[in-house]
């Protein structure tokens, strides 16, 4: 059983008791653990490595995460306090938002093996190819190339956008004490409630509507700049230079229309408002007289149900707006911000940055790899996500992947493994491994981040 120091004492980690002999499978008569260890009997070893039970390295770690406590978070109960709190064994503050949950390898907010003490990143540098498997090395290097969180959204989030590797790598030498590493952000957001987000450009018909529609937003951005894009059909460098000019507008300027906005939209019945129209109210009040206000009716607004995903490349615009959700990103934390912030805006290069790519953006449902898991796969090489779900007092396998796993258990519990796990649990299966999982008494849902395939095929 791994264990967690906290302060003098030493306790279980998560505070999860293991099985006796006594509490046995109604079903099989096997314990949870007796249950594991015949799933395990069946595991390949990897190249070069025998199984856990006489391997060099173990194959699953329990892992002590991070918690950030941003502005935006939400307050009082939410998906990453209770995570956070179950996890670390710390009490949450019901007076602090709670923003999101790290597990990884970054050093804004690095991920610890519970039962040493030492940091993932160092653990898997003393013996990089056992952890993330040889072609993983090959093709990232000797560190975790993907960064796995729980988000809970309280208020907007900046209007941002991720850079690409060579402009990472240049913000990175330019100022790194504002963009701390050198790597791109491509990113996945997998819903755990409902999640709102503005994502992507709409497309140039809509824009076009929304300029002759909302007149304080025509208003910032100039009559002559609304009616170049109106007559182009949506071209891109008519769309870049309609959001430079909202972006850039005089701060004052931005201010009046936005107050006329919400004047205009108070005195409207809320039966003829549009959704983005009580977005845009919302934002007021979150975040009064910001440009990012009316970027509601530059930007796709989206809901995603509970199992929905969206995923985006670099350089793509977007801001999440409300609710919890997964997100697994490469492992970057550099944000380029330019408005529903109090933090730094960096609007030139924001606007300069930007694909333009315009038009709704690519949901998706996820893929049913068999009755137990769900599979979402973006575009991108360093990342994707499942749910794996396993009924009360059964046993499921997960295919072994070539590259390193993470694991947080959203629900129930039980064991991973060889680690006793409950909700909270977070674990690092090394490369190959064949996790075993024995669910207990509430069955148990986890979401399992891991390298694409397709970087294997």
């Amino acid at each position: 059983m791994y264990l967690v120091s906290d302060r003098n004492q030493t306790k279980p980690f998560g505070g999860y008791t293991r099985p006796t002999k006594a509490q046995t499978d109604d079903k099989k008569g096997l314990s949870l653990c007796s249950r594991v260890r015949d799933l395990a009997s069946f595991r390949t070893p990897r190249k070069g490595h025998a199984r856990s039970e006489t391997s060099s390295i173990e194959m699953v770690l329990s892992l002590t995460c991070a918690v950030q406590n941003y502005d935006w978070g939400i307050k009082g109960g939410c998906e990453v306090s209770a995570l956070g709190e179950l996890n670390t064994g710390v009490d949450s503050d019901p007076s602090k938002p709670y923003a999101e949950l790290w597990m990884g390898t970054h050093p804004s907010g690095p991920s610890v093996v519970s039962a040493t003490g030492v940091g993932l990143k160092e653990t898997i540098a003393a013996d990089p190819a056992a952890h993330l498997g040889a072609k993983t090395v090959e093709r990232f290097g000797d560190d975790l190339p993907f960064l796995t969180k729980v988000l809970s959204v309280a208020k907007a989030l900046s209007i941002q956008a991720h850079p690409d590797k060579t402009l990472a790598a240049q913000l990175h030498a330019d100022r790194p004490n504002v963009y701390k590493d050198a790597n791109h952000k491509p990113e996945m957001t997998l819903a755990v409630t409902e999640f709102e987000a503005l994502c992507g450009f709409v497309a140039g018909d809509e824009l076009a509507a929304n300029l002759r529609a909302v007149p304080e937003l025509r208003a910032v951005v100039g009559d002559v700049v609304a009616s170049n894009f109106e007559n182009s059909t949506g071209n891109k460098d008519e769309l870049a230079k309609v959001f430079t000019a909202l972006m850039t507008a005089d701060s004052d300027a931005v201010a009046a229309q936005v107050d006329t906005l919400a004047a205009r939209l108070k005195q409207k019945d809320d039966k003829t408002k549009t959704p983005v129209d009580h977005l845009a109210q919302r934002l007021n009040t979150q975040y009064p007289q910001d440009v990012g206000v009316l970027c509601a009716y530059v930007l796709n607004y989206l809901t995603l149900k509970p199992g929905q995903c969206i995923y985006l490349a670099a350089n793509e615009p977007h801001a999440y707006l409300a609710g919890e959700c997964v997100e697994c990103m490469a492992t970057s934390d550099n944000v380029v911000r330019a408005g529903l912030t109090p933090k730094l805006r960096d609007t030139a290069i924001l606007c300069d940055m930007l694909t333009y790519n315009a038009g709704a953006p690519v949901v998706l449902d996820g893929d049913a790899v068999d009755a137990n898991t769900t599979r979402y796969v973006p575009p991108f090489d360093e990342f994707m996500l499942e749910i794996v779900t396993v009924d009360t007092n059964e046993s499921y396998t997960v295919s072994p992947s070539p590259g390193p796993c993470v694991y947080l258990v959203m629900k129930g519990g039980g064991v991973v493994g060889d680690a006793e796990a409950k909700r909270g649990s977070v674990l690092f299966a090394a490369a190959g491994d064949a996790t075993a999982i024995a669910a207990g008494d509430e069955g148990a849902t986890l979401y399992r981040a891991m390298i694409n395939s397709r970087v294997y095929a």
